[in-house]
């Protein structure tokens, strides 16, 4: 399913550009437009899933696959040695910004603890 109103969605879509550095049938990763990390991408199901809470038995496989990208990205962006944070926002409180689930992918400068 794709929601028309979904910024994400309109780029699997084709309708907004993006840097896209991998596609595969149920995940498409891009560079992010505002950068906090020399290495910052955005992991997304192709599929409107509003965020973590959303997810069930039925999503597994696309979690699964999600986490082998980033690790094959990772290798890729020659950030798999030094380290590398993987993680995603839920709801406002937690800091999402966008109503589609996305994990970040950041790495090539120290990350701090904690976070936020």
């Amino acid at each position: 399913m794709v929601d028309p109103s979904c910024p994400f969605c309109r780029i699997v879509a084709g309708e907004a550009e993006a840097d896209v550095v991998h596609s595969s049938e149920h995940v498409l990763a891009f560079r992010d437009v505002n950068p906090q990390a020399p290495t910052h991408i955005l992991l997304i199901p192709k599929g409107h899933v509003p965020s973590v809470r959303n997810l069930g038995d039925g999503h597994a496989e696309f979690i699964a696959e999600m986490f082998g990208v980033a690790t094959h990205l990772a290798r890729a962006e020659d950030i798999d040695r030094t380290g590398w944070r993987l993680v995603t926002n839920v709801g406002a409180d937690g800091g999402q910004t966008v109503g589609h689930l996305h994990f970040h992918l950041l790495g090539g400068r120290q990350m701090r603890w904690p976070p936020g």
